[in-house]
């Protein structure tokens, strides 16, 4: 059974679907105004592998329409499969105003000015996922120090209009819904009073998902969310990303530099609770694993090409015995509350196993279990992603001249065109199944 780390009980649990066949997550999403930085990347990729219009002189909706289009770019060159539902906040106004009403109705909320706060400290649960209790909050850095609100720790839920931001009619008069109520609605719209999972980063811990708490167990009186998971801070050089340090990097330019499954790779290098640190060298080792995979299966699949047809050997059989071993580590890694960093170790060593056990006295029974196990491990985690292609037609000619020189053994004209072929990005390996060309990474 998957064990999960829960940020609200400090601890892993089982995780058990509230219905048994189905999955509620939920995971905050980007705010797109701009292209999504490499910080937003990895809850991305990790919940996926889990499943300034005022500047830009443009409207709100045509803003936010460019950088949605944006966000699926990225997202998708990073391996991001597209989520079951996609909501917009600018689509679910009339939810977010029946929320906020409810909240008003159960003296959770009070209007002033045009605006709506939530009553803090009306909820004696608030601060169970974070630890901080309301006598804890600072009226500081992460709480809005505004007069016409009760109690500094009061936060808005709905915002009076100013002149030039965007705004909708609402029982309180024109305005736009706070950054944490949007979230409630939408993700309640969806998938009900309690959601399976809730994710994000732990920047959002609080005081957006304890706030995300407050607002919908004072409106439903249910738990809002069974499982809380929370991926650890990524840096840059050993260095908080800011952009006053210089170290803000979006993904779009990262891609300018590095392939995406690059930097998935290096994502998911590390226990997602785990601090990350992202650095040039980082992507490099990334780049390095990731060839060693495509490698392996490359390999596999030349190999297969050759491998003997019948039953498998004695030794065929324990080699895929010890594939079906790396891949009941990897299963068991990935149950531990997602540990890819531990499922990368069993994934290299099914690799180890398969380049120094497969030769051309191999099955092909042997060989497919390994491809299947491989290409089934590295599907979970989004990788190898490229297929396995045919050689262009000026590669495959000058392959089948080097076929036919060796034939004739004449090697000056068998390593000339080897050189060629190395110029063109190209590797040559002469091996006991025959001639093997791969495009270098």
């Amino acid at each position: 059974m998957m064990q999960v780390y829960n940020s609200q009980t400090r601890k892993k649990e089982p995780f058990v679907p509230i219905r048994e066949g189905h999955v509620g997550i939920y995971s905050c999403g980007p705010t797109v105004y701009d292209f999504f930085h490499i910080g937003n990347a990895r809850p991305f990729i990790i919940f996926d592998v889990l499943r300034r219009a005022n500047e830009e002189g443009i409207s709100v909706k045509e803003l936010g329409d460019r950088f949605i289009a944006e966000y699926y770019k990225d997202a998708g060159a990073l391996g991001i499969r597209p989520a079951t539902v996609h909501p917009r906040a600018t689509e679910h106004i009339p939810q977010i105003i029946a929320l906020i009403e409810r909240l008003v109705e159960n003296g959770l909320a009070y209007e002033t000015q045009g605006s709506v706060y939530y009553r803090t400290a009306g909820f004696p649960d608030y601060g169970k996922l974070s630890g901080q209790s309301v006598d804890d909050l600072d009226a500081g850095a992460r709480v809005d120090v505004d007069d016409v609100k009760d109690d500094p720790a009061d936060f808005v839920l709905w915002k009076a209009a100013k002149e030039g931001e965007p705004s909708w009619e609402s029982p309180w008069g024109l305005g736009r819904p706070g950054w944490h109520i949007e979230c409630s609605a939408m993700s309640m719209a969806y998938l009900g009073d309690t959601l399976d999972i809730h994710s994000g980063g732990r920047d959002l811990l609080f005081p957006h998902h304890e706030n995300e708490i407050a607002q919908s167990e004072g409106a439903t009186g249910h738990p809002f969310v069974k499982y809380w998971m929370h991926n650890g801070f990524l840096n840059i050089d050993n260095e908080k990303m800011s952009k006053s340090l210089g170290n803000f990097f979006t993904v779009r330019d990262i891609l300018k530099e590095y392939d995406a499954e690059d930097v998935r790779m290096f994502m998911l290098s590390a226990q997602y609770r785990s601090p990350l640190n992202f650095s040039r060298d980082s992507i490099d080792q990334a780049h390095a694993s990731l060839t060693r995979l495509y490698t392996a299966r490359d390999n596999l699949l030349f190999m297969q090409q050759s491998a003997l047809e019948g039953e498998p050997a004695d030794a065929d059989r324990a080699f895929m015995a010890e594939v079906d071993d790396c891949r009941k580590r990897f299963e068991d890694a990935m149950d531990d509350d997602l540990n890819t960093a531990e499922a990368m170790g069993a994934l290299f060593d099914l690799v180890y196993a398969a380049n120094t056990s497969v030769t051309t006295d191999t099955s092909k029974k042997a060989v497919q279990h390994a491809l299947d196990a491989l290409y089934q491990l590295t599907d979970i985690l989004g990788l190898l992603a490229k297929k396995p292609g045919e050689l262009p037609e000026d590669v495959q000619a000058l392959a089948d001249q080097r076929v036919q020189a060796r034939q004739q053994k004449n090697w000056a004209q068998s390593d000339a065109l080897r050189a060629q072929l190395n110029e063109m990005g190209y590797t040559v390996e002469d091996t006991a199944a025959g001639q093997k060309i791969v495009k270098t990474c």
